[in-house]
């Protein structure tokens, strides 16, 4: 290579080095009109002093928790016309019974048989009891101790509805849960 190429590009090489030097971002020392400065003085921190968060205690989630499972407990199953049989909706519901109570052992229920106002007196009675039994005796298959349950039939007493028709009849068709802790 010849000398006079070697100092060209030895001479580009230094030009653009300067450029990019010369090309990084200033600071402004100037500040707009109007502005003042402000100085930031970071204090230290005492960790020790801070005041202790203010949520829930584990004590009280539990009991967050232990309603919540409570509330579960009283939802209601539904029957067919003149039948005790558990439609698949209403295993399910039960499955998740038997979950809460095998969580919460010192929670006991119990379950109440309710009828339509269709049949007589004691048909009703016996048909509440029927329905009553159908969901002790499933929730006992699933794992829940007979000593925790029992079972009472209001036949046609107390309806939900007490209107006349097939969708007032179809809401007394049904199992209430209570719940005793």
């Amino acid at each position: 290579m010849s000398r006079k190429r070697l100092m060209v590009m030895m001479l580009v090489l230094s030009v653009t080095a300067a450029l990019l030097v010369g090309c990084g971002k200033k600071r402004a020392e100037t500040m707009p009109p109007g502005a003042t400065k402000v100085e930031v003085v970071e204090e230290p921190v005492d960790w020790g002093e801070q005041p202790a968060q203010q949520g829930p205690t584990e004590e009280e989630l539990r009991a967050q928790r232990k309603a919540k499972a409570v509330q579960d407990l009283t939802t209601m199953i539904f029957f067919a016309f003149d039948s005790n049989e558990l439609t698949p909706e209403s295993r399910d519901i039960l499955q998740s019974k038997a979950e809460i109570l095998k969580s919460y052992r010192d929670l006991t229920m119990v379950i109440e048989g309710y009828c339509d106002e269709r049949g007589t007196v004691e048909y009703n009675l016996a048909l509440g009891e029927r329905r009553a039994r159908a969901a002790y005796d499933y929730l006992v298959i699933l794992g829940v101790a007979p000593d925790r349950l029992s079972i009472v039939s209001f036949g046609e007493e107390n309806p939900l509805d007490s209107g006349r028709s097939e969708q007032a009849w179809a809401k007394n068709r049904r199992d209430q849960f209570r719940v005793f802790q």
